[in-house]
């Protein structure tokens, strides 16, 4: 049993009132295998709170619950046994269970005076993606991460939310898979993309710059540029002094990828490289280029 992992959610309602506490509405679990990710089981039941007060008598925007929905639902105690054993004695896992879900479980037993379940081990995919995936998906809300990979929108339901996290997940760990195989070619392209998600490049049809020499170009540029704002941020700023990890005001100045010489200068030496560019080796390029750069 210690080796399987059971992905959990719990849908609780939102204190409003100093002192409230949470009440557990809805449980939901899906036991997975871990060498095949396929479900052995699952359970979700509603729960009614001790306080029917904390719940709205309307569906709440964040989980579509309302107090007729629970009304008739067991109380937490009667659900203890099957959901302590679902959890006891396995590998958990879910989206921000560690702050929270875990929590509420404990509160939950000790409300009704038993021992909680315990785990072997954790694995909390907001903190394991935090790390590890970054935030390609804007922020890190389950919502965001399952539209980004077009997996439809979040319910906020337990067994839903469950079994989107483990899609999710799925999705994720495929992409740094691929990136780990050629990372030299995927590596940090996450990043180009969000900070520059409009960049187009020329078409070939132009016959001015092919892509494989406008990515190197870009390249460095973006190391040249790298460069200046290292050497600017050693600098004393506002009467302090800076080092690399200091944020830099560049005074809404366009940082360029040259430091020497005017606009119009630079650009027609690099309309002249372009131009002799169609019948020049590549690395033969990168070098004039380089030495113009500099």
């Amino acid at each position: 049993m210690s080796n399987e992992i059971v992905f959990f959610d719990l849908e609780t309602n939102v204190p409003k009132k100093p002192g409230q506490k949470f009440w557990v509405l809805e449980f939901g679990a899906m036991v997975v295998c871990p060498r095949k990710l396929v479900e052995l089981e699952s359970y979700c039941t509603l729960i009614r709170p001790g306080d029917l007060s904390v719940v709205g008598l309307n569906p709440a925007r964040c989980h579509g619950i309302s107090r007729g929905t629970v009304l008739n639902a067991p109380s937490f105690e009667e659900v203890a046994d099957k959901i302590f054993k679902i959890l006891d004695g396995r590998i958990w896992a879910g989206h921000n269970i560690r702050r929270f879900d875990c929590v509420r479980i404990k509160e939950a037993f000790k409300e009704i005076g038993r021992p909680a379940p315990e785990p072997v081990a954790l694995i909390d995919s907001l903190g394991v993606l935090s790390d590890r995936f970054g935030r390609r998906a804007g922020d890190m809300k389950m919502a965001s991460l399952a539209s980004y990979f077009g997996l439809g929108e979040q319910k906020h339901r337990s067994l839903d939310d469950v079994r989107m996290n483990l899609e999710v997940l799925k999705h994720c760990a495929t992409v740094l898979f691929l990136e780990s195989a050629i990372p030299s070619v995927l590596e940090d392209q996450w990043q180009h993309n969000v900070s520059s998600p409009n960049i187009t490049t020329r078409s070939r049809s132009s016959n001015v710059m092919e892509p494989c020499v406008s990515n190197t170009m870009n390249n460095v540029w973006q190391q040249e540029a790298k460069t200046m704002v290292t050497t600017r941020s050693r600098r004393k700023l506002n009467g302090e002094e800076t080092n690399r990890k200091s944020p830099v005001v560049l005074n809404r100045r366009r940082v360029v990828p040259y430091p020497r010489g005017g606009l119009g200068q630079m650009t027609e030496k690099v309309k002249n490289i372009l131009q002799n560019a169609q019948n020049t080796p590549l690395n033969s390029l990168l070098k004039h280029s380089h030495t113009l750069l500099r």
